[in-house]
């Protein structure tokens, strides 16, 4: 067991990117938030479509600077999932159904749209439950807040006047941003028509900073009103930056498209006399065609589709690997994400407290994994099951109780589990084995893998396999190596990669194995 000092002290000056994070909030709290106030993390929702990988990401990826704040300090820390569910409906998304009756409210704060799947109270209320259902099912600590509640009950009255006071040095601020049209009808404020109940893009003239009372047409009719209480929001850049403020919002990260968010933003809590919080742009993750992922899109993989091919692990693990790297997000990923994680998990125990820091499943499991083993790859799992055919769970227990001593189920809940996954992508995903007939040195290096096999005596190990193996590839006219196991792969199981060929015979059987390379041959004859 790793002492708490020694954990600190390493983490100290750790290279792991949530350290290099979270030593961001040592800087700027060196004697703690005063008065000793939580250290405040935020992450956004837009709650304009369904949630998807990137918004749980986001979550993820703040945990896991978090929790690597709390091994750096005894500071206390909140987590707050924000949505912005007062935004206006720009748009209709494409994955949603009733479209038709969405498209009549464009315009309206999303928690003011009907639900188009006939569930929730609104639109925003659906996404919302969605949000907190899939954080809630990974076991995230924090704490839910709704744009709409947070206008309308108050909470940002105060900051709001100070946008109001602020009001020319915010347009200072954002007007060089914008192109000429813009600038004619930009307005930090967008009140909420009191006949129409759209958001409104429209100048505003403030008449009462301490009032909050602001002019503006609407329908061709000057309305003066209040901006307090939810009778109107801020542009997105305002809007985020006023939050930071009213909240005292420490660390938020985001992706690289709201770069420009974040510098604009910045500007304007520091006109608001507020220090912006800390935090990093991540890449975005790119659909299996290398475009960005899009809510309204909804290309991409969702949560459920990864959950139903691969364990929760795997997919932080591929989140938690090189953020700041585009990477593509698709299902062809799950399965080296899953061998990969169970890789590092597997070294965890033997690495000094250095390395450990810099495993990524210290930061997926927020300390030392469980003690569980996987006996096998998750990519020889595949093979299995790929040259089974359709089979059951049982069945490839079967199989497994061949090669793994004692096991079963209860011993190795976590393999049990991804046969199930295993099963499932290679019913839905995997491309169907197509086994080609060997030629020229393939026949005879089969027919001499065959002898060799038949001469195997019971219960030979897979080194034993795999050496006799390699012997044939070095010693049967082949180029390289790489051609006899591609041989293998692709006359023996029909795709273009493999696993150990030692391990997936021992794996396999012997006799089973000598029916493929006898079918081969068979297709060569």
């Amino acid at each position: 067991m790793t002492d708490t000092n020694s954990i600190r002290d390493a983490a100290l000056v750790s290279k792991a990117w949530p350290y290099e994070e979270a030593r961001k909030l040592l800087k700027r709290y060196p004697g703690g938030k005063p008065g000793g106030a939580p250290v405040l993390f935020e992450t956004g929702y837009g709650p304009s479509g369904l949630p998807h990988i990137g918004t749980f990401n986001e979550v993820l990826r703040t945990t896991m600077v978090r929790r690597a704040f709390a091994e750096l300090s005894d500071q206390p820390t909140r987590l707050l999932a924000f949505s912005d569910d007062m935004d206006g409906l720009r748009k209709v998304p494409d994955n949603v159904p009733n479209r038709a009756m969405l498209t009549e409210h464009l315009g309206k704060p999303l928690t003011q749209v009907p639900d188009p799947f006939e569930k929730f109270e609104s639109f925003a209320h659906h996404n919302n439950a969605m949000l907190r259902s899939f954080l809630d099912g990974f076991g995230f600590e924090y704490e839910f807040a709704s744009s709409t509640d947070y206008y309308r009950g108050g909470q940002f009255d105060d900051a709001l006047r100070g946008v109001l006071r602020h009001y020319a040095a915010i347009m200072d601020v954002m007007l060089p941003t914008l192109g000429a049209e813009r600038r004619a009808t930009y307005s930090p404020i967008l009140p909420i028509s009191p006949t129409s109940g759209v958001v409104l893009q429209v100048p505003v003239e403030v008449i009462d900073a301490e009032a909050g009372i602001v002019a503006f047409e609407d329908d061709g009719q000057r309305i003066e009103q209040s901006v307090l209480g939810g009778g109107a929001k801020l542009q997105w850049k305002v809007d985020w930056a006023m939050r930071w403020v009213a909240l005292g919002v420490d660390y938020e990260m985001s992706g690289k498209d709201l770069i420009d968010s974040v510098i604009q933003s910045s500007k304007i809590a520091r006109v608001l006399g507020a220090r912006p919080p800390e935090g990093f742009n991540y890449e975005m993750f790119l659909d299996e065609l290398g475009q960005k992922i899009s809510k309204s899109k909804g290309n991409g993989l969702s949560l459920e589709q990864w959950l139903s091919y691969g364990p929760p692990e795997s997919l932080a693990f591929y989140a938690y690997r090189e953020p700041k790297k585009a990477k593509q997000l698709h299902l062809g990923v799950i399965p080296r994400a899953i061998d990969e994680y169970w890789q590092f998990r597997a070294a965890y125990a033997d690495q000094p407290v250095e390395q450990r820091l810099g495993n990524p499943v210290h930061h997926i499991h927020g300390g030392p994994p469980p003690a569980e083993a996987l006996p096998v790859t998750f990519g020889l799992l595949l093979n299995l099951v790929g040259v089974m055919g359709e089979t059951t769970k049982d069945q490839v227990w079967g199989y497994l109780a061949n090669y793994v001593p004692d096991a079963s189920a209860a011993r190795y809940p976590a393999l049990d589990r991804l046969i199930d996954h295993a099963i499932a992508y290679t019913r839905d995903v995997a491309e169907k084995p197509v086994r080609r007939a060997p030629e020229g040195v393939e026949v005879a290096a089969l027919e001499r893998l065959d002898a060799e096999l038949a001469a195997l005596p019971a219960g030979a190990s897979a080194e034993d396999i795999q050496n006799i193996v390699y012997e044939i590839g070095k010693t049967g006219g082949f180029d390289n190596l790489r051609d006899w196991f591609k041989a293998l792969y692709e006359t023996l199981l029909g795709t273009s990669q493999g696993p150990r060929m030692g391990s997936f015979v021992a794996l396999y059987g012997v006799a089973n194995t000598r029916g493929l390379i006898g079918e081969a041959l068979g297709r060569a004859a």
